[in-house]
């Protein structure tokens, strides 16, 4: 049986296992991954990455990333400061047609680039927004969309779980993928953010406008938050301009974060050991599934399929725009039904040596399909984001969560040629950095 073969029924096993038997991801593919590699290799090769992986995945300086960003994040929402920065925005946006649902659409954006886990933004936001939506008298469908569009941002905006795994798979910069996800997140939320705007002089019954607030109101809003946003400001700027690597810049969050929280007085010790049993549970997790991927990788290289299929999609006569949007489709199908860590865990590995093959910027494919994997995530019938907010409201029926999200649906199209046809929205920023 030749190498191909194999490879092909490991993959057959290993979605038997994850979808079949509800085996842990991690523990899936290295149990595919290690039996690979005794019938492709030896029994001695098998043992020693069994052996070997872990170590070095434990003890990788680059894995500490996860980690530090990961409590930064738990200590801010412990803390309660993810409700200032709702605040913040719902107080300068909300007086405009559908401003809170914008102000939602804001605020899932800080609050995810900080959290790096759509999931925690839908739940937090969630019960942050959807009150004081509901309080307003926004219709469902609004409120609903602007927590299924706003969470899933953070997959995009860093620092993002999504872009460390495809920098730690692919030997990318961190760094660079961190630069060059700013502009593109932000133009995301713009997007949506106008959407929302179109949707509600069309129909102001949608999103009614909220109170007025007075400036001095808005500048109180301002200064309850300005220290979080300099943290990540502090962050973001230290990795553009090479104050920091991205393990130093999540040491600064880290440290920053409780700091911040001590000084207002919104940390207690009870607070402090939540973050940390969070951060080492979501932590362990992580490390657990990177385990497993770098041994599966390691089968998958034995197996010489990326290489075939490289070579096979190089050879095919038709543009690289083609292949890159037949890509596209196929991770916004896979977001429907998968965890983003499990899709790029499963995927790069396999078309990262196609795209290289066809001349295409790694950081730009990378860009390009956490974009994706973060669609994939709010897509009807099956994304992980729309049965999260159903969790949170129990009231609202899943045709309308479903519904909810179809008007951004040109907003993404819109966003999503932007990346493809014009590269330099993602690469300028990067560029800078040299």
């Amino acid at each position: 049986m030749n190498p191909i073969t194999i490879g092909l029924i490991g993959f057959a096993i290993l979605f038997v296992f994850l979808f079949v038997f509800g085996l842990p991801v991690g523990i899936g593919m290295a149990l595919v991954g290690f039996a690979g590699l005794w019938c492709l290799v030896s029994e001695s090769a098998a043992f020693a990455k069994l052996a070997i992986v872990p170590l070095q995945t434990v003890s990788s300086y680059d894995m500490a990333v996860f980690p530090l960003f990961m409590f930064m994040a738990h200590v801010l929402f412990v803390s309660g400061i993810s409700r200032d920065l709702y605040d913040l925005v719902a107080k300068w946006l909300g007086r405009l047609p559908g401003g809170l649902a914008m102000a939602t659409i804001g605020a899932c954006a800080v609050f995810a680039a900080m959290s790096s886990s759509a999931i925690a933004t839908a739940v937090t936001m969630g019960l942050v927004a959807l009150p004081e939506m509901k309080r307003y008298n926004y219709q469902p469908e609004l409120a609903i969309g602007a927590i299924c569009l706003g969470a899933p941002l953070g997959i995009l905006i860093p620092p993002s779980n999504v872009f460390i795994t495809y920098a730690l798979i692919t030997e990318t910069s961190i760094g660079k993928l961190f630069i060059a996800g700013i502009v593109p997140g932000v133009i995301a939320a713009v997007l949506y953010m106008i959407t929302i705007y179109i949707l509600c002089r069309r129909n102001p019954n949608l999103g009614p406008r909220g109170p007025s607030y007075s400036l001095r109101e808005k500048i109180r809003a301002f200064g309850n938050s300005a220290e979080a946003l300099g943290l990540v400001v502090l962050v973001l700027g230290g990795l553009m301009i090479g104050w920091f690597t991205p393990t130093e810049a999540g040491a600064v969050g880290a440290f920053g974060a409780i700091i911040l929280s001590l000084i207002r007085r919104r940390l207690n010790w009870q607070g402090f050991r939540k973050a940390l049993v969070e951060t080492v549970k979501t932590t362990g997790m992580i490390y657990l599934i990177m385990i497993g991927a770098f041994i599966f990788n390691y089968f998958l290289a034995v197996t010489t399929i990326p290489f075939w299929l490289a070579d096979f999609i190089k050879g095919l006569p038709v543009p690289p725009l083609i292949v890159m949007g037949c890509i596209i489709v196929m991770y916004l199908l896979l977001g429907t039904f998968m965890d983003e860590l499990t899709m790029m865990l499963l995927t790069v590995p396999i078309f990262f040596p196609m795209v290289l093959a066809l001349g295409f910027d790694p950081i730009w494919f990378g860009v390009i399909i956490t974009k994706m994997v973060m669609m994939g995530g709010y897509s009807p019938p099956y994304g992980l984001v729309l049965f999260t907010v159903a969790g949170i409201a129990p009231d609202v029926p899943m045709g309308t969560i479903y519904k909810s999200v179809l008007p951004f649906v040109v907003a993404d199209v819109v966003h999503v040629a932007l990346l493809l046809f014009v590269p330099a929205v993602v690469l300028f920023l990067p560029s800078i950095m040299g």
